[in-house]
């Protein structure tokens, strides 16, 4: 059972993300292998956040790198490597695709996932 916690979390998950796995296909014909791109699950409620990260160097330089987190729930078993894209419904409506996710960070009401 869902506690209401998670309900209220997942209340304030605007965005909606599909996740892709990568399968290997063999052809019967050649017997090459490929692989391709299949669906995992698909508009799944997420928040996608953004956070800027800068460090110093020891001359002193700034570097400012940005962090994306995706946040959903944790019922989701999503392997390292998947691409994600996810889309944000607000005045003008965007698509953001990330080709590889982190190891997932499972809690007890969600999930945290690194995106490159």
């Amino acid at each position: 059972m869902v506690n209401a916690h998670r309900k209220a979390l997942e209340r304030m998950w605007k965005d909606r993300c599909s996740i892709i796995v990568r399968e290997e296909q063999t052809n019967p014909d050649t017997n090459l292998t490929d692989f391709q791109e299949m669906p995992l699950f698909e508009d799944q409620p997420c928040k996608l956040s953004f956070e800027k990260q800068t460090t110093t160097d020891e001359n002193h330089v700034a570097t400012v790198a940005q962090v994306v987190k995706l946040f959903l729930s944790p019922d989701l078993v999503i392997p390292p490597g998947c691409k994600i894209v996810v889309k944000r419904f607000n005045e003008v409506e965007r698509e953001f695709t990330y080709s590889q996710s982190g190891e997932a960070g499972v809690f007890t009401n969600h999930q945290e996932i690194t995106l490159t």
